[in-house]
């Protein structure tokens, strides 16, 4: 463990920053405050929306009038991405998140298991359905793509409405006992010792985050989430696909969508024959879409989903929430010089 105060402190920095959490540090907090300036956003939002227009009349003079939108959508929105990954530290938060979940593999099988066999009973019932497989092959690439991002942004509006909610057992207050156990092991255990002591005498502290440090808490919590139902979506759009090559017969497939069969050409191809095809693809892209909206709305409806996922999540947020009490008094009680 570092031996100073200036050492303790960067270290402590480094330990929020590693936990998905560079909001609770100062200097990064600060640099993110200066990057959401309503100057700022409103240049990035005429910025994305020029690229976006003209990216979608490029594509759609090209290709098609949905393609254009499709395109226009996906631009503007990668331009607001690279914006928050590069000015919001964001990919701090995606890289915690990234690892988390392949952690925390074993524990997502088991809560997986739970949604899966009434959605795939359901969903498998949509992929052999003669009217699915002809809406799919009616669809071109730019209108499916554009039904992908509806079902997209469904799922994260609906998590920024209910995931705040799984935070309200993060204490407001912190005793000092429990302010010890949360900082054992990290740079802020001397800190933390320190407070507990006054603690003791003077009743518990109070631990309420709010502004950018509270929307650091429900980012953690939107991307773990999403990350894992991106996961389901990538599962059941493979296993449709293998289930379509090996059990849907090429002649059915061309009398569902009325004639309409274009076979994958190249190795994939070649391996296949005509049993892999567009209209495949399109058929397993949209039920994998429409599965990633469906677990999404399980997630946080389902009571013992939730107990077993998110308690795991909310108790290192809790953990994190004590750190910054200790934090705090590292940066204003004269431990350690601004």
């Amino acid at each position: 463990m570092p031996d100073g105060p200036v050492e303790n402190l960067a270290a402590a920095e480094r330990w929020f920053v590693d936990h998905g959490l560079p909001y609770f540090v100062d200097d990064h907090r600060a640099a993110v405050a200066r990057g959401l300036r309503r100057g700022r956003l409103v240049a990035l939002t005429v910025v994305a929306l020029v690229l976006g227009a003209a990216a979608g009349v490029l594509i759609g003079t090209w290709l098609s009038p949905a393609a254009g939108v499709g395109a226009g959508l996906t631009l503007a929105g990668a331009v607001l991405a690279f914006y928050a990954v590069a000015t919001l530290r964001a990919w701090l938060i995606v890289t915690w998140a990234v690892r988390r979940t392949f952690r925390s593999l074993g524990l997502m099988f088991p809560l997986v298991t739970r949604a899966l066999p009434l959605l795939l009973l359901f969903i498998t019932f949509l992929f052999i359905n003669a009217e699915v497989w002809q809406v799919a092959a009616s669809l071109d690439g730019g209108v499916l793509w554009i039904a992908v991002l509806l079902f997209a942004a469904l799922a994260v509006g609906f998590l920024m409405v209910r995931l705040p909610e799984e935070l309200d057992s993060v204490d407001d207050e912190v005793e000092g006992r429990q302010l010890i156990d949360a900082c054992a092991g990290t740079p802020l255990e001397d800190a933390a010792r320190s407070i507990a002591g006054r603690v003791d005498r003077v009743g518990a502290v109070d631990a309420e985050v709010s502004g950018l440090q509270k929307a650091n808490l429900v980012l953690v919590l939107l991307i773990a989430q999403a990350l894992q139902v991106l996961l389901l979506a990538l599962a059941v759009f493979a296993f449709f696909i293998v289930f379509g090559v090996v059990a849907m017969e090429p002649a059915v497939v061309s009398t569902w969508t009325q004639g309409t069969l274009h076979p994958i050409d190249g190795p994939l191809g070649e391996l296949t024959g005509t049993r892999l095809s567009q209209e495949l693809i399109r058929v397993s892209t949209f039920l994998a879409a429409f599965s990633g909206l469906y677990f999404t709305v399980y997630a946080v409806t389902d009571e013992l989903y939730r107990r077993q996922f998110f308690s795991v999540v909310i108790q290192e947020l809790e953990r994190a929430v004590s750190a910054r009490v200790a934090y705090r008094s590292m940066r204003n009680d004269g431990l350690v010089e601004d």
